[in-house]
């Protein structure tokens, strides 16, 4: 394993419910050994991205209701192509060389959970995202 990779393994944070069996599907591992561990290293970035993508928008999120504002994330998310994959370079730009050769052999079904997860978060940390300054 080169330094990058053991450098980008020792940064991630580790959780213990997110575990690992041999009865789960490689997918479900996939996505609990590296996934959730990557988008909660890389949640408050996730999250600027998000602001950023708010105020380039007009600000419209901040006019809706609650109900709203969950919709909102979850159709961007869903929808925005160009967003969708800037954050998915987020992520997988955290990604070790094994984990992206594993990553690239079922992008597609990775990607949805990838995406189901950060959505998740963004919707689970809403408050964040509130109309205050930035940090930058």
């Amino acid at each position: 394993m080169d330094t990058r990779d053991v450098k980008l393994l020792e940064l991630r944070p580790e959780i213990p419910s997110a575990k690992v069996s041999a009865n789960m599907s490689s997918e479900e591992q996939f996505q609990n050994k590296t996934l959730r561990p990557v988008i909660k290293l890389q949640h408050y970035l996730l999250i600027e991205a998000f602001k950023n993508y708010i105020k380039k928008h007009k600000n419209i999120f901040y006019e809706m209701s609650l109900e709203k504002r969950f919709l909102y994330v979850e159709n961007t998310i869903q929808k925005d192509i160009k967003f969708r994959n800037s954050l998915k370079g987020m992520i997988i730009g955290q990604f070790t060389i094994d984990e992206y050769t594993t990553y690239i052999e079922n992008s597609s079904k990775l990607n949805k959970r990838m995406m189901n997860i950060v959505k998740e978060r963004i919707q689970d940390s809403i408050q964040l995202l509130e109309n205050v300054p930035s940090f930058s």
